[in-house]
């Protein structure tokens, strides 16, 4: 199994065969995603399109967690590259993986919330172990969803259920998600790993033209200007992370007790 570097030890990207495997790999903070790790799974992303030979990506967590969000604080792991200070929305993974010529699946392995379950919404597939939870909890935090969430998640489980879950910040588990489509399959936790090689692989033995081109074909019809949004996205998110509203939410999380909102 070959390992190439990303520039941040929170990910391991393994090849195995035409597989490859991007380990969010930061168990004791739950898998939560610093800068470091944004620009890492971009690279790895990239590192994926350059072979010419057909192969698939896997995206997973280590541990119980898929990822818990966004660790925007500017943390970094020892070893870790320097990124620039914030993050604009062609910074994150998101455009990389949407624009992405190789198939990429997220085998869900415990809870996706925050821009860990956005993360997942880009993914062509997902698949969820039995103990996988989702949430986009942003609302809990006096914020909005980001791009997976607007346009992603409506077109994935339909307008009216995204926005019960937009609107509540209610987290599922595996089964919920399988029931509405969110996921293509729920699986035993101790097949998760297995059933998802298994299912990359039957994708990457296809022949490599007509793999890249229905890629295309999906994401032409599927999304519209991601860019355009994602700057609205990434504005409002400036104004609302100042807010009052967004301190208690994240006072009342750290506290473990329910936010008091005043809407300012």
């Amino acid at each position: 199994m070959s390992e190439y570097d990303i520039g941040t030890q929170s990910l391991k990207l393994e090849r195995e065969g035409p597989v490859l495997w991007c380990r969010i790999d930061r168990p004791h903070a739950r898998n939560a995603l610093t800068p470091a790790m944004y620009f890492g799974l971009k690279r790895a992303v990239r590192l994926v399109n350059s072979f010419e030979e057909p192969c698939a990506l896997i995206i997973t967590g280590t541990g119980d967690s898929f990822s818990a969000g966004g660790d925007l604080g500017g943390r970094y792991e020892d070893g870790d590259e320097r990124v620039p200070e914030g993050l604009t929305y062609d910074s994150l993974p998101f455009l990389a993986i949407r624009e992405s010529m190789q198939p990429v699946i997220a085998a869900v392995n415990g809870a996706a919330v925050g821009w860990g379950m956005e993360l997942t919404l880009f993914a062509d597939i997902r698949i969820a172990s039995e103990q996988a939870k989702f949430g986009e909890i942003f609302i809990k935090r006096g914020l909005i969803t980001d791009v997976g969430g607007l346009w992603r998640l409506p077109a994935i489980v339909g307008p009216a259920k995204a926005a019960e879950l937009l609107f509540t910040g209610d987290v599922i588990d595996a089964a919920e998600a399988g029931r509405i489509g969110l996921v293509s399959e729920v699986v035993p936790h101790d097949e998760l790993m297995e059933r998802a090689m298994a299912l990359a692989g039957r994708i990457a033995v296809n022949a490599p033209l007509a793999l890249r081109f229905m890629k295309e074909g999906l994401r032409r019809t599927s999304y519209g200007d991601l860019r355009e949004i994602g700057s609205w996205v990434s504005g409002t998110l400036g104004k609302l992370f100042q807010t009052e509203d967004h301190r208690e939410g994240v006072r009342s999380f750290l506290e473990k007790r329910a936010p008091v909102f005043k809407g300012r």
